[in-house]
């Protein structure tokens, strides 16, 4: 049986599910076409919102040279790229991984959270 096609928009939900079971997490939404996840009022996680193409930004202090060889991925504009951060970008009808970018997501909560929430992760 052929697998169900996820569209980007029910990969956008799965991710901000997925990262605002994290501790002390919260929406954030900074500019028009992003709903960003926070801790502290510190973004982990930029994510573009349903309708508009896929966009996701991270900060990857461990795995961030690695993702820069993806064919999708890039240092994140305004500078940010500097400092570890990195956005993958997807055309509709382009199917991103959701595991990949749930992995992103822990890396860049566990960079940007107290560090008292990210103890309580691994307790």
């Amino acid at each position: 049986m052929p697998r169900k096609k996820t569209s980007t928009d029910d990969v956008l939900k799965a991710l901000r599910e997925f990262g605002l079971a994290y501790p002390g997490a919260h929406t954030k939404s900074p500019w028009p076409g992003h709903l960003d996840l926070a801790v502290k009022d510190k973004t982990f996680a930029y994510l573009s919102i349903e309708g508009e193409p896929f966009s996701i930004s991270c900060k990857l202090p461990q795995s961030h040279a690695e993702a820069l060889w993806l064919p999708f991925a890039k240092p994140t504009g305004y500078g940010l790229g500097k400092s570890g951060w990195v956005t993958a970008t997807f055309e509709a009808g382009d199917e991103p991984p959701l595991e990949l970018f749930k992995a992103w997501i822990d890396e860049s909560y566990r960079a940007q959270a107290p560090k008292k929430l990210v103890k309580s992760l691994d307790s």
